[in-house]
């Protein structure tokens, strides 16, 4: 009974935590910018990833008005081998270049390389499925740090 009541009581203030995501519609004007245009080029599903972030940005008009160049790279290296010579770990890196030109002309080249290790696994679908997950996780981290120096851009 005691265990009901305290699942109970700790249910009621966790879920009235009033959390909000950041980047939501609701909180986008407390970034004072705009993007007017992204051209992308290298890794596509990078690509979509940070287009699927930003896109928020695209349909409000700010006094600050930006055009972003961004091109991403993602690479697997193998860091250690065990005695036969297969793999045991791997490091995902991804590397964003942005170039953001604004309304007066000015560019700014931000570079964003976010990177992480992990083990090899003997069933090559889960691998795979990890591997896209932490692809994911990498570039919202990057796109993420991106908005920030966007809204901090004088």
């Amino acid at each position: 009974m005691l265990k009901k009541t305290l699942l109970l009581t700790l249910f009621l203030f966790l879920s009235s935590c009033g959390y909000e995501p950041i980047h939501s519609k609701k909180n986008i004007s407390n970034y004072d910018f705009s993007i007017n245009k992204i051209s992308f080029k290298g890794d596509r599903d990078i690509n979509l990833k940070i287009k699927e972030k930003l896109n928020n940005y695209t349909l409000i008009r700010k006094e600050k008005n930006f055009s972003l160049n961004i091109i991403s790279v993602a690479t697997k290296t193998i860091q250690t081998k065990n005695l036969a010579g297969d793999p045991t770990s791997f490091k995902k890196k991804i590397n964003i270049k942005i170039q953001v030109i604004d309304q007066n002309k000015s560019i700014n080249n931000l570079t964003f390389e976010e990177d992480f290790n992990y083990n090899n696994s003997s069933n090559k679908y889960n691998l795979r499925n990890y591997e896209r997950e932490i692809k994911n996780n990498l570039t919202e981290t990057a796109t993420d740090k991106l908005i920030f120096k966007l809204s901090n851009i004088k």
